[in-house]
């Protein structure tokens, strides 16, 4: 499970207002643990923000109970983005997250507590915008390749940080998500610094880390193994059938299979046993599978959570 924004209903407040303050975001996140028991507990809201914030990106406000995001990009490209420094790890939210990961671990030593860390295609879309970055990777891409190095230095920095205060991290980069961009570009321009962000990452803290990425990545499986991961999803939008059976070579690896959000955040309990029983049928007979809600929408039923643990925990 993924609780990011959802954590925010557990104490009535405002995605917005529990990203901005430690004490609602421990609070949050402690309650949503409480509650669900879900591992890894992920400490953040607006997880894919926060390096972004501290490169110059302005965190937008949303109304009513939105997640923040960027909407307006400090860099009209890549070559411009080319001059930013490595961000200082006492800036923006970052000792937020770090007070309150640390709080956690403190009082739940049994849980997975872990701090979200973004791949740099992720970054760099919020430093330039996805548009704009796309368009880059087919008619310019030797400034987006410059980019994207030059951001994993800063994530290693920052990683090196969080595994020195005894914590561990989760690394995602749902921005490389095929069909935002093809195969193509996703193995000549976002592998090698993703291969490059991954194994300095395994490094630092001495195993393997998973390779969240979301979207159909069916086209990209064996570029995603090629990363040295040993975790990947296999996301709602995918062709579940068609990941599964890529993977059958590799019965090494834990795949993830995501419920579709829909589903579970408005569908009533018999739309959600329907979706987890299909999701065992196409397990059967393989090892090293999960069954994962993937980001858990604010507006998502408590109880529906709930009934999907009692559901699998009476039924399978």
């Amino acid at each position: 499970m993924s609780v990011y924004e959802h954590a925010a209903r557990f104490i009535n407040e405002t995605p917005w207002n529990t990203s901005r303050s430690a004490e609602l975001m421990y609070r949050a996140h402690r309650e949503a643990y409480l509650c669900y028991r879900h591992s890894p507990l992920v400490v953040g809201i607006d997880i894919y923000n926060l390096e972004a914030e501290c490169y110059g990106c302005k965190i937008e406000r949303p109304d009513g109970n939105g997640i923040p995001a960027v909407i307006k990009h400090p860099f009209p490209g890549s070559a411009d983005a080319l001059r930013i420094e490595p961000y200082d790890l006492r800036s923006g939210r970052i000792p937020l997250i770090m007070e309150v990961a640390g709080r956690l671990q403190t009082e739940f030593p049994e849980a997975d507590i872990r701090i979200p860390v973004s791949g740099p295609f992720s970054i760099a879309q919020n430093l330039i915008g996805l548009d704009q970055l796309v368009i880059e990777t087919a008619l310019s891409p030797e400034p987006v390749r410059k980019l994207l190095d030059r951001l994993v230095e800063g994530q290693l920095t920052w990683c090196r940080e969080i595994n020195s205060a005894g914590l561990n991290l989760a690394f995602f980069e749902s921005a490389a998500a095929p069909p935002l961009i093809s195969p193509a570009t996703f193995h000549n321009i976002e592998l090698p610094p993703l291969k490059r962000a991954m194994s300095g990452v395994s490094g630092i803290l001495g195993h393997p880390v998973p390779c969240i990425i979301g979207g159909d990545t069916t086209l990209v499986i064996d570029h995603m193994l090629e990363t040295g991961t040993d975790f990947l999803i296999c996301p709602s939008e995918a062709d579940r059938v068609t990941f599964l059976n890529r993977m059958k070579n590799h019965p090494e690896i834990k795949v993830r299979i995501n419920m579709n959000p829909a589903i579970y955040a408005r569908g009533n309990h018999e739309n959600i046993s329907s979706e987890i029983d299909a999701i065992i049928k196409l397990a059967d007979g393989r090892e090293n599978i999960l069954l994962g809600t993937g980001a858990i929408p604010f507006e998502t039923p408590v109880e529906n959570i709930l009934f999907i643990k009692n559901y699998i925990t009476k039924n399978h």
